[in-house]
């Protein structure tokens, strides 16, 4: 799968409750990137409250970090909320499992070394996990 706008990624780990997946457009004056952004976080949020990882498994392969724990999550145990931003959207992440938590971190720790010349993180909030 390949995405078809050009954006900055940006992701910043909640210390003890999951994650924030940011995408902004790169031309913040792109209406047409903005669009495909949305779209497309859209979808991913939508996928995964159904517990569907498909479209990043394409990308990232099945056995990417944290993966099987979150496709194993009991429906409920994740908060996936979609918001718009001005310049993008973005997708938090929520649950008070700590062991979701880890697979949390561990699955966009994984998306982001994939992304790395276009996404950066942001832990400030966050309590770093073993791995």
């Amino acid at each position: 799968m390949r995405l078809h706008f050009k954006f900055k990624g940006c992701a910043v780990f909640l210390r003890d409750s999951g994650f924030v997946q940011q995408v902004i457009a790169k031309d913040p004056e792109n209406e047409q990137q903005i669009k495909l952004i949305r779209e497309h976080l859209g979808k991913i949020a939508r996928d995964f409250k159904q517990a569907d990882f498909s479209d990043p498994e394409k990308i990232h392969g099945k056995d990417m970090p944290g993966l099987e724990a979150l496709r194993s999550a009991r429906p409920g145990e994740i908060t996936i909320e979609y918001r718009e931003t001005p310049k993008g959207a973005e997708i938090i992440y929520m649950t008070k499992d700590p062991d979701l938590i880890t697979a949390i971190h561990q699955w966009f720790d994984a998306q982001l070394r994939d992304h790395d010349r276009h996404a950066t993180m942001h832990r400030s909030h966050h309590k770093m996990h073993n791995q």
